[in-house]
């Protein structure tokens, strides 16, 4: 793991109630808390604070303490660059969607543009995706490289994780359909919330002994560990970094579990109005968006 792993557990990058103009980030003084939900739910969250201004370089703990007043992706759009994300890594999905299992990862990519906060910020369908109402979630795990990464071996990919994290690959099916690149339908602005907090790669070293679920407006429709992974966290670090340098605050969406809305009968497309939660346990928590449309 990278050596900043080390310096913390878990991480949200937050405006404090005290100034709302001021980014922070910090450590919540619960260590069992699920940050996402208790924001959510109007509750008080309080944070100790770290000396540093990103997760990238959090520096050293602080004496004071201060309450979220709204929390923030764990890293901003400068720091993530090109968001690197993979198609069709769970079997159980390959099976819904009945494809083959793949040899190599699909890989495609967001903009940073697409990158947002979770709640109160919200996802927004644009215009496009509304025509026929096929905007749907896909819940994943993100990586989080902490150090520049090139040509790097499975043996020691996991050297360069930071840490974990959530995040809901929102995505315009028609788009996608219509298209045989996937970097369009899924690079909206506002299609890649991830959050709430970030993961310590020292305090979850197996990230398959994650689970996953999606739940929309409190209904769960996916619901999985992360040992259905068909590449996992090594394979993935190390296939992305053959010939490419992976900077340190890239991110990688590891793909989605079975339930996704295109592949229900009848389909479960998201609506303005609409809440989609996206837990991961244990640790991360719950990243809530509510979704509306473009204007």
């Amino acid at each position: 793991m990278s050596k900043i792993a080390s310096t913390f557990s878990r991480l949200v990058r937050f405006h404090p109630k005290s100034n709302l103009s001021k980014i922070l980030i910090g450590e919540p003084i619960d260590h069992t808390i699920d940050v996402g939900l208790a924001v959510y739910q109007g509750k008080e969250v309080t944070v100790r604070p770290f000396s540093g201004t990103s997760v990238l370089n959090p520096g050293q703990k602080v004496e004071s303490t201060e309450t979220i007043g709204r929390i923030l992706s764990p890293l901003s759009q400068s720091e993530v660059g090109s968001i690197r994300c993979i198609g069709l890594n769970y079997a159980s999905h390959a099976e819904e969607m009945k494809l083959a299992i793949p040899n190599l990862p699909t890989l495609f990519i967001k903009p940073s543009t697409a990158l947002a906060d979770p709640w109160p910020a919200p996802t927004i369908l644009p215009r496009i995706t509304q025509v026929d109402s096929t905007g749907d979630y896909e819940s994943e795990m993100v990586i989080v490289i902490g150090r520049d990464a090139k040509d790097v071996s499975e043996e020691e990919a996991l050297d360069y994780v930071l840490g974990y994290t959530a995040a809901n690959d929102v995505s315009s099916r028609t788009s996608q359909m219509n298209q045989s690149q996937w970097c369009f339908s899924k690079g909206f602005d506002t299609a890649c919330p991830i959050g709430p907090v970030l993961v310590s790669a020292a305090l979850m070293p197996d990230a398959c002994q994650f689970q996953i679920r999606g739940l929309k407006n409190g209904k769960v429709l996916q619901n999985c560990p992360l040992t259905d992974l068909i590449f996992n966290v090594p394979k993935l670090v190390s296939f992305l970094s053959q010939g490419t340098t992976l900077p340190a605050g890239t991110i990688i969406l590891t793909g989605t579990p079975p339930g996704v809305g295109a592949a229900k009968i009848p389909k479960e497309f998201l609506q303005a109005g609409d809440e989609f939660a996206v837990e991961l346990s244990p640790y991360v928590g719950t990243l809530i968006n509510k979704i509306e449309n473009q204007i």
